[in-house]
């Protein structure tokens, strides 16, 4: 086990600083696309977006002790973000294999760094299983940089499949087998603490899309009480996320009966929470742009679409964390559902409104919850 806690670094914290960007950049392309296959587009440019910094975090964690370079392996981690990101919007237009290349180039690259420093450690083996598998996706990566818009929404999913895949199955590479679990031997502090970061940081682009969004309105008594909307909902996403389970992640990662497998599963998890955040994020830019239109199916599924991904999210999450899952997070999804539903005819205000009262009520039952009962340990399932 590591000795002594792990805190975040401040070089750590200045890596994650691209991907505010990243996700904003996201979020925005989505509220110009809001199509079925703008969605699909989303989900995997955030995918790819995702995998860079999850690995990335369990990677520096997994090596602490090492004590390989960190330095220049994130500096080239966040020039190729960098890359990833200024591609985003055109992705799946002429800059697909810009963003290609750039994702290919921050794992091979990764990989081949941490194998060249860890010669002649048992740690070797661990990072040349992520660069035999992260070889293995470069083919489909790269075949759909080049190919058309087509032919890229089939091979991008693919390589993505292969990513995530390997990552659940302990990357099974041949003559090396796969990592054992017990080799996911991590300072459970610091990784909670960075994914409590990252979501924070998530929370950014909310905030970020409320800004801008308003900035450029005209300030009409509508458009403000939608921005006070779009804010109350932001706040009471993070409210959420930390009450109680969010708080309780690294407890729950220590006391786990496998921490390894609540390591494999949180980046999932917490991958669902997120997108909740940025197709929220999208919707804030209709429902203060324009808060009295004509609500449309697309603007529907942004609005209340996206906290209900979230609270997907944060359900699994808290059954990670506890073994259970609090009625009032499916009684929210039930009440998002329903509302969508019912409120065609209505206005992005409205809507906006209704999904943020039902946010609010759930986090007032989280609080009645905990004032009644004696503060709840965490008791994972895995």
């Amino acid at each position: 086990m590591h000795e002594g806690p792990q805190r975040t670094t401040l070089l750590e914290l200045f890596f994650d600083l691209v991907f505010v960007a990243a996700l904003a950049l996201i979020s925005q392309s989505l509220a110009s696309d809001r199509t079925w296959r703008g969605a699909l587009h989303t989900l995997i440019l955030l995918m790819a977006i995702w995998w860079i910094w999850s690995v990335t975090a369990l990677v520096t964690d997994l090596y602490r002790r090492q004590r390989p370079p960190i330095l220049p392996m994130t500096i080239w981690v966040m020039s190729g973000s960098m890359v990833m990101s200024a591609a985003v919007p055109k992705a799946f237009a002429e800059r697909g294999f810009v963003f290609a290349l750039a994702y290919v180039a921050i794992h091979l690259g990764r990989g081949l760094f941490l194998v060249a420093a860890l010669r002649g450690q048992p740690a070797q083996r661990h990072a040349a299983r992520f660069l035999f598998w992260f070889a293995v996706s470069a083919a489909p990566w790269i075949a759909g940089g080049l190919a058309p818009r087509t032919a890229r929404e089939v091979l991008w999913p693919l390589a993505l499949v292969l990513d995530y895949g390997s990552a659940r199955f302990r990357y099974p590479t041949p003559r090396l087998g796969r990592v054992p679990s017990s080799q996911y031997d991590v300072a459970a502090e610091h990784l909670a603490e960075r994914y409590q970061q990252f979501f924070t940081l998530a929370l950014g682009t909310a905030i970020l899309a409320t800004s801008l969004t308003f900035a450029g309105s005209a300030f009409t008594s509508s458009q403000a009480l939608a921005f006070a909307i779009a804010f109350t909902t932001t706040v009471v996403l993070w409210r959420l996320y930390v009450h109680r389970a969010g708080v309780l992640l690294q407890p729950a990662i220590e006391s786990a009966r496998d921490p390894g497998r609540l390591l494999r599963s949180a980046p999932y998890t917490h991958l669902v929470m997120v997108a909740g955040v940025v197709v929220t994020a999208a919707g804030f830019e209709s429902l203060i742009g324009h808060p009295t239109a004509q609500l449309t199916p697309s603007v529907i599924i942004l609005v209340l679409g996206g906290p209900a991904l979230f609270l997907a999210g944060r359900a699994r999450f808290e059954y990670e964390v506890f073994t259970r899952v609090s009625p009032s997070r499916l009684a929210g999804l039930l009440a998002l559902a329903a509302t969508a539903a019912a409120i065609r005819l209505l206005t992005p205000l409205i809507a906006g409104g209704v999904s943020a009262l039902i946010l609010v009520g759930i986090a007032v039952a989280d609080a009645v919850r905990a004032r009644r009962g004696r503060p709840e340990r965490p008791s994972p399932s895995l």
